[in-house]
């Protein structure tokens, strides 16, 4: 595409403009089909800021990660929660959270992640490891010989079905695996739309997505609902909430339940799978870590194997120090989310070393964590799968530098400030009990040799999924 420096129209102080030579889309197609590389290339040209057109929006790239703390900490002139919200109503079809006609439910759910940290944290993960040793004991306890499966497939079947039973109870019916399977199968035709939805592109273009939509939200309808046993706290203070808005219509409700399960799996399916993948293919790493795991199972008495239930505290699955740098290094190298915040005023940012951006009112402002996670002087061979990256001396590594300056941000595959996810110490926890279980109870290894690479599709959206599924084959350890 060829690309033209409009600076007709800047203001004084305003970045350097990149747009196209396509009305209206901008650099919205060079972006999708590669934003990483673009990026870098506009780094090149421009420097550390510069703003790109992008279907309509005026997006500003902050390139330098010691400038990150001065967008995350001006919560109040670029807010984060008004788009998030417009974009979610949009893609799962509920009513936008407006003050006037739902006063203080934004907030209101809010609060209630409180239900994901701290004590009610380590319960929800105790359920969640026990239903993951239920499933795995269903699916895999019959594999005294070797069993060969796709690897994301399996993925998706474990964490779905232990996610969905953990936060919404079990389906009581006879066919209970069969419900939820029938679930998971329209949740991954819809999840395939996501990236068009998230565009902006109108659901009537996308085929039955629309259809599989409505199915999946009439599952969560208040009488499919109250038949499920044993669900969550989350999710009944989230149905008590709702409950007090007379506005919001039984449909509405359902649909926030499904925006939730989306939230919950999304992008914890496709990190499982790149966890597992990156650990069969560098024998080193699976060694170690199941060396780890082992040593832990020992020194707590416990034994291991499908018949055996295991109970891990929140302290012994933070000191697996191995297990978690080895799934730090896999979120490093396949999350890339953008950090997005849109200016709610004309407003002048001000950054290290008294440098000042303009911004007019609307303007987005876009922070790019996989070029930080990617680069070079803060990461060596940043290509490179090690899985012992985040370890140094025994211990957790947490100071990494560029430049010879300590960094504040060095890791961001959950979002940073006001849109962190709240559900990431859940999922954190639910990567490495099924990894855990996983590597405890069975030998594992790939079944073929081939390369399994990023699919770009979803670049600025969280975590790509890999472009090609991959056998990979288990037995019950001896």
């Amino acid at each position: 595409l060829f690309i033209f420096f409009s600076a007709f129209n800047r203001k004084t102080g305003e970045p350097p403009l990149i747009n196209g030579w396509i009305p209206y889309l901008g650099k919205a197609l060079i972006f999708r089909k590669d934003a990483y590389k673009f990026l870098l290339d506009q780094q090149k040209k421009f420097g550390d800021i510069f703003t790109v057109h992008i279907a309509g929006r005026y997006i500003t790239f902050i390139m330098d990660p010691f400038q990150y703390v001065y967008v995350i900490r001006n919560s109040k002139q670029l807010e984060f929660h008004e788009f998030a919200n417009k974009m979610a109503s949009k893609t799962f079809d509920y009513p936008a959270l407006s003050k006037g006609k739902f006063p203080e439910l934004k907030e209101n759910l809010h609060r209630i992640y409180q239900y994901l940290q701290g004590k009610p944290l380590d319960i929800i993960s105790d359920h969640m490891m026990k239903n993951l040793q239920d499933i795995f004991e269903w699916k895999c306890s019959q594999a005294t010989d070797w069993e060969t499966e796709k690897m994301y497939k399996f993925c998706c079947s474990v964490m779905f079905e232990a996610s969905f039973v953990t936060l919404y109870g079990r389906v009581p019916a006879a066919d209970g695996h069969k419900v939820i399977s029938e679930i998971r199968d329209k949740f991954i035709k819809f999840d395939a739309s996501f990236p068009y939805l998230a565009a902006n592109i109108p659901i009537e273009l996308l085929g039955a997505t629309k259809k599989i939509r409505k199915e999946l939200i009439h599952h969560f309808l208040l009488q499919n609902m109250t038949k499920w046993l044993g669900g969550s706290k989350v999710v009944q203070a989230r149905q008590d909430i709702f409950e007090k808005y007379e506005l919001l219509g039984d449909y509405d409700k359902a649909a926030h339940h499904f925006a939730f399960l989306w939230a919950s799996v999304g992008n914890t399916i496709p990190a499982t799978f790149w966890a597992m993948y990156y650990l069969l293919r560098h024998p080193e790493a699976l060694a170690a870590v199941r060396d780890e795991i082992d040593h832990l199972l020992q020194s707590t008495g416990q034994k291991r194997g499908p018949t055996y239930n295991i109970h891990l505290t929140r302290e012994q699955l933070d000191n697996l120090v191995y297990l978690e740098s080895a799934l730090n290094e896999s979120l490093r190298m396949c999350s890339s989310s953008m950090n997005i915040r849109i200016s709610q005023e004309d407003f002048v940012l001000k950054l290290e070393g008294n440098q000042e951006v303009v911004l007019r009112k609307g303007d987005w402002i876009a922070l790019y964590p996989q070029i930080l996670h990617m680069d070079p002087e803060v990461y060596e061979d940043p290509k490179e799968y090690k899985f012992d990256r985040y370890i140094e001396n025994g211990k957790k590594k947490t100071t990494f530098y560029k430049a010879g300056r300590k960094l504040k941000y060095f890791l961001m595959p959950f979002g940073s400030g006001i849109s962190m996810c709240p559900g990431r110490f859940l999922a954190m926890n639910e990567m490495k009990m099924f990894l855990f279980i996983l590597l405890s109870h069975f030998d594992v290894e790939l079944a073929e040799n081939k390369a399994v690479r990023l699919d770009n599709s979803r670049m600025g959206l969280g975590i790509l999924l890999p472009d090609v599924d991959i056998a990979f084959r288990y037995k019950l350890r001896s």
